[in-house]
């Protein structure tokens, strides 16, 4: 992983606290209580650093990218496109080219559901997919088969939330021209073996997408180890602002896929008789983009990588272990999904209560905690559940914050009883 040399690794162990004044919002109170905030898979908190960063680019540099040679426009496109080199060494990415900005997974996605996919599929194809996927990685591939004639085929998972690997190599037969998969499961936690399961698809000639974006603000992300064709990832669940995120591609994938969005910024030339287009990435962003946005999620790059994701690691795992093990003791209460390798995300269920009713509660002891189908309504069917509630950490949780959830639980339970 080649290290941004600005952002030098912070010594010694993870300073919680200190941590936490970082993030303006988790110093709020919800309902006249301390905001536990355990809906990170949703949306993470913002640092200051974010904020100041896009603050600082409205209040010193507001113009256009490309389109100025004025002091401001030079400044902004600069600042616009760090962030380009600053996703690419976060991924380690062969390129800067091979960054496409997007407002985040789901346009990644149906760009290469509509530029890569639908030109090459026809009637008996098949796209395929995984039992724990995201509405975003289910719905693109539906819409595309449904105009090419193709199928989309599911690779099962067990009862502990994990891929059944042997059936997802079994189900790579001739006919599929394209495989997607979470990288982690945003309702269950689980972390896809995506190396191996892209050394499986490459051996087949199949282009294997990674959705990584609950991978993103949790785990190292090394796009030459992985070995994967396409890879997303969502701003704002990484510590960004909304409307930010990336298609990383390889680069042959790119140079042979059409633009999806036609428009400004993405040509080199235009005549009525017919347009020249540009390399890529820009031929595929089309349009005046998030520029503060993507400025801010470069600072969101550069604080994690300050901290040092292995320390981040290390602190969510033993959050995950320490709530895990406490919400077992909580009578009850069904924990949806136990893989062996997760990500601090734990779905579940207390018996004789709708999880919506309890989120409710939950929120007016100031917790706060998903409740629903996460968009992912083939998983819920999977487990035979309506909804289920979700509570996903991060770095600036803290073991407190878990003991005053549990507690919040045992009062919210006594009225539902």
């Amino acid at each position: 992983m080649n290290v941004n040399p600005s952002t030098r690794v912070e010594e010694g162990p993870l300073d919680v606290p200190r941590i936490r004044a970082d993030f303006p919002l988790l110093a709020r109170t919800v309902h006249g209580k301390p905001l536990i905030y355990l809906d990170s898979a949703n949306t993470s908190q913002k640092p200051s650093a974010v904020i100041d960063a896009v603050d600082n680019f409205f209040r010193h540099t507001n113009a256009n990218v490309a389109r100025a040679v004025h002091a401001l426009g030079e400044e902004a496109t600069s600042a616009y496109e760090s962030t380009r080199d600053k996703l690419a060494r976060f991924i380690n990415a062969p390129s800067r080219n091979e960054i496409v900005f997007t407002s985040g997974t789901t346009q990644a996605i149906n760009l290469v559901a509509y530029s890569y996919a639908l030109p090459r599929l026809k009637p008996g194809d098949t796209i395929l997919v995984t039992q724990m996927e995201h509405h975003a990685n289910i719905v693109p591939w539906q819409l595309v088969c449904e105009r090419s004639g193709a199928k989309l085929k599911v690779a099962p998972i067990n009862e502990a939330g994990e891929l059944i690997v042997e059936r997802f190599v079994e189900l790579l037969t001739p006919e599929v021209k394209l495989a997607a998969v979470a990288h982690v499961s945003n309702v269950l936690g689980t972390i896809n073996p995506v190396a191996s399961l892209s050394r499986e698809c490459r051996k087949r000639g199949i282009p294997l997408l990674v959705d990584g974006s609950q991978a993103g603000p949790h785990l190292r992300i090394d796009i030459r180890a992985l070995g994967c064709d396409f890879y997303a990832l969502t701003g704002h669940k990484l510590f960004g602002p909304t409307g930010t995120g990336m298609l990383w591609a390889r680069r042959e994938h790119l140079d042979a896929m059409p633009p999806f969005f036609g428009g400004g910024e993405m040509i080199r030339e235009v005549r009525f008789e017919g347009t020249t287009f540009a390399d890529p990435p820009h031929k595929f962003e089309a349009g005046t983009p998030n520029i503060a946005g993507f400025v801010g999620l470069g600072a969101a790059l550069d604080y994690v990588e300050r901290i040092g994701f292995e320390k981040l690691a290390a602190h969510e795992g033993d959050l995950l272990a320490h709530a895990t093990e406490a919400m077992r003791r909580v009578p009850g209460l069904r924990i949806i999904g136990e893989a062996a390798e997760k990500v601090p995300v734990i779905s579940f269920l207390i018996e004789g209560a709708h999880a919506h009713d309890l989120a409710t509660l939950l929120d007016h002891e100031g917790v706060a905690v998903r409740s629903g189908h996460h968009c992912a309504h083939p998983l819920m069917q999977f487990y035979g559940v309506a909804a289920t509630l979700r509570a996903s950490m991060a770095f600036y949780n803290t073991f407190d914050e878990i003991d005053a959830f549990i507690a919040a639980m045992a009062r919210v339970r006594k009225l539902l009883a």
